[in-house]
């Protein structure tokens, strides 16, 4: 089964943790929440749930991981500020190993430059975000491009989003 890397940290969109890493876990993949910080907790924005932070970024590798989550609300952009987390991210999409981001979490892959020439989709108001990236935005529940990227727009969405994120990690 897949190790799966989260990175994430306060004002993320609750379910847009919590409903993906549900699904992961219960197919049999692990999870691992990356912040700033190993053991401290960190807040959703909705205020349902509170996650303890597994490992440090100083601590990981992105070599040891198979796949990457990135949820959406306002953890991305937070992140997307420190440079540790960017090569995090931008490891995945240059080995092609499968990235999975919903809602705000493409912010991430647009500040490490990873999606110019995808299809990939996102939360309405960084479509043009996306688009000055090198993307091709479509507007629909889930985008899946090259059998590594899979983007969804809005917690609504996380029903196809899941289906297709556990479909390209069981390939």
């Amino acid at each position: 089964m897949a190790k799966v890397a989260c990175l994430l940290t306060d004002m993320f969109e609750d379910v847009e943790f919590t409903d993906p890493e549900k699904a992961l876990k219960e197919a049999g993949h692990e999870v691992i929440t990356i912040e700033k910080e190993k053991g401290k907790s960190v807040k959703g924005k909705q205020g349902d749930a509170t996650v303890p932070i597994d490992e440090s970024i100083d601590n990981v590798k992105p070599e040891d991981f198979d796949a990457l989550l990135l949820p959406g609300g306002f953890s991305p952009d937070q992140l997307r500020a420190d440079e540790r987390f960017v090569k995090f991210t931008k490891h995945f999409m240059d080995e092609k190993k499968p990235v999975f981001a919903i809602c705000h979490g493409p912010q991430l892959l647009i500040t490490a430059k990873a999606l110019e020439g995808r299809h990939a989709t996102g939360f309405h108001s960084i479509k043009v975000d996306m688009e000055y990236a090198g993307a091709t935005y479509e507007d629909k529940e889930v985008v899946v491009c090259g059998n590594q990227l899979v983007t969804s727009r809005t917690p609504d969405d996380i029903p196809a989003f899941n289906r297709e994120s556990l479909a390209l990690l069981s390939k």
